[in-house]
């Protein structure tokens, strides 16, 4: 439980077996009092609706604040409500969400509002236990959408929010394991103001993000100072504890540009319910211990499409890092030769012309191609 308890001329807050939560009063007013008088002007706070809270908070699930700006005015200009954005087809909502990455989101934004509108009337509902059925909906997202825009009593925690709580309370357990979160909602949860949920929430959230970062935090300017235990013994910098990550996997990966002789390339359709599902690519896959790259790329075009190939020059080298694991892709051109295209392990194919294109949601690294085969126009027509 807490306690204010007096050190020196300060006050700190300090873990205590009590039993009770002493008056949290002077802590409350201190982040709310800063977040009034600094909050950022941001544009999911000008017009707050449970839509655009919950966009927003969706949007910026391991996502900076300036890169979701854009596409959060973008997102509404496209689909300004829930019922715009349930009518919508799903690759509409991917080329729109095109670039920032981590696609489940975008998919569980569509299947949801779809939901909305046929089991709920349209209406975002506003209880916790109603929110959480919702797919992408979890617990954080529930709390984030019940407190700012139904005003409700509810506790948020991300790994923002891990930060400074276990900064202020100076905690060494360690967050990766389940009973520390377990512990870190509960202390989340008692430490709410009642009736201000929302402005406790959001200004946690800002103080995280500008205020108490993960290195050189500026405790010299933070509103919590004053009650913040690691801050006070000079730990701030080792909170949180967190167990060492193990070494990220790297792969090679391969991707085919298939001319016809028309002109036109194939793509092919992820799967939907996979990574980055839904979205179109130059099909292709990882390189397995013994092949050469064209031997990886022609076997993953016949095993993903049933067709042949004749794999020519190799056109790109892109790195790029996911959550998990980093791949080298290594794009080449390739002549198609024969066999009828099939849906063997992929949604979808097409042929398209390189200005049609931009009509398909692409991944990252496969829009880095098409800038390349742009370049390249005059080789590959």
């Amino acid at each position: 439980m807490l306690l204010v308890q007096p050190l020196g001329d300060d006050t700190i807050l300090q873990m205590t077996t009590s039993g009770q939560i002493s008056d949290l009063a002077p802590l409350h007013e201190a982040l709310t009092g800063w977040f009034e008088a600094n909050r950022e002007d941001l544009p999911w706070r000008r017009n707050r609706t449970p839509y655009t809270v919950w966009l927003s908070e969706v949007m910026l699930q391991q996502t900076q604040v300036s890169t979701v700006i854009p596409y959060h005015e973008r997102f509404l200009s496209r689909f300004p409500d829930i019922d715009a954005l349930a009518a919508a087809s799903l690759d509409d909502v991917l080329k729109v969400w095109e670039g920032l990455g981590y696609y489940s989101r975008a998919r569980n934004l569509h299947r949801t509002a779809q939901i909305i509108v046929n089991e709920h009337n349209g209406h975002l509902p506003s209880r916790i236990e109603d929110l959480r059925k919702l797919p992408g909906i979890g617990r954080y997202t529930a709390g984030a959408v019940a407190s700012l825009a139904f005003r409700q009593d509810a506790p948020v925690l991300d790994g923002n929010l891990m930060r400074v709580l276990t900064r202020l309370f100076d905690l060494d357990d360690d967050i990766t394991l389940a009973q520390t979160k377990r512990e870190l909602w509960d202390l989340a949860e008692k430490i709410l103001p009642a009736g201000r949920a929302g402005l406790w929430n959001e200004g946690l959230m800002e103080l995280g993000r500008r205020i108490c970062t993960p290195k050189s935090p500026r405790c010299d300017v933070c509103p919590l100072a004053p009650y913040c235990q690691a801050q006070k013994l000079g730990r701030q910098e080792e909170r949180p504890v967190r167990r060492r990550k193990a070494a990220i996997p790297h792969y090679n990966v391969t991707a085919a540009v298939i001319r016809r002789a028309d002109g036109r390339i194939l793509i092919a359709q992820r799967p939907i319910d996979g990574m980055l599902g839904g979205l179109w690519e130059f099909p292709g896959g990882k390189q397995q211990p013994g092949e050469t790259l064209p031997e990886c790329l022609s076997r993953e075009i016949r095993e993903e499409l049933g067709i042949r190939i004749d794999v020519g020059q190799e056109i790109a080298v892109i790195k790029h890092a996911y959550t998990h694991f980093r791949i080298t892709l290594h794009a080449f051109l390739c002549d198609y030769v024969s066999g009828s295209p099939q849906a063997i392990d992929c949604a979808d194919w097409a042929w398209v012309m390189l200005e049609e294109l931009d009509d398909y949601a692409f991944p990252a690294t496969d829009c880095k191609i098409i800038d390349m085969l742009r370049s390249l126009q005059d080789a590959i027509t």
